[in-house]
This record gives C-alpha cells, sequence and structure tokens, in this order.
C-alpha cells in the first residue's frame, strides 16, 4: 500500500471530511498546489475554489470560500472560512 496522507476538512459549520487520502489539490492565494504523504510543512492562505481529494482513483470536489491551509508532519488541515460539496 503506498503512503497516504492524513486529510481533514472543517468549516464554521462541521467537519466535512477526515480521512486518508493520495493527494488532495487546494486553492492557494498564491497558487493552485497539490499535498501527498510525506509533504514538507507549510501554511497557506486560501482563496475561492476547489479542493479536489483524490483517492483510490476516484475524486471529491469541495468549494471553499477562503481559509487556511496547515501541512504538518501529521497530515493536512484545511480551516475553510465557507465549504460545500461540489
Amino acid at each position: 500500500m503506498a503512503d497516504k496522507l492524513h486529510f481533514s476538512l472543517v468549516s464554521p459549520e462541521r467537519e466535512l471530511y477526515s480521512g486518508l487520502v493520495d493527494q488532495v489539490d487546494a486553492p492557494g492565494s498564491e497558487g493552485d498546489f497539490a499535498v501527498l504523504a510525506g509533504h514538507a510543512p507549510f501554511m497557506a492562505t486560501l482563496r475561492e475554489g476547489q479542493v479536489i481529494v483524490r483517492n483510490d482513483g476516484r475524486e471529491t470536489v469541495y468549494e471553499v470560500k477562503g481559509g487556511f491551509a496547515d501541512v504538518t508532519a501529521s497530515g493536512l488541515t484545511i480551516l475553510a472560512e465557507h465549504a460545500a460539496a461540489a
């Protein structure tokens, strides 16, 4: 089994996603970025756009409007100002 990334997507209302995934693509305020397992730690602000969760050949898409992405050794957490399934 390939390494998986722990990903959590949280809005003010609730947690929309939490689990192990292959990759997450996000709309950074300075450009889109992708995060895989073992990514170097960083923090970024988000702009309006799509967060695409890729896992086992499937994609799940969420619309976000602002927020922050935090990549740590334990995974990726996105704290969105607003988020909903696309």
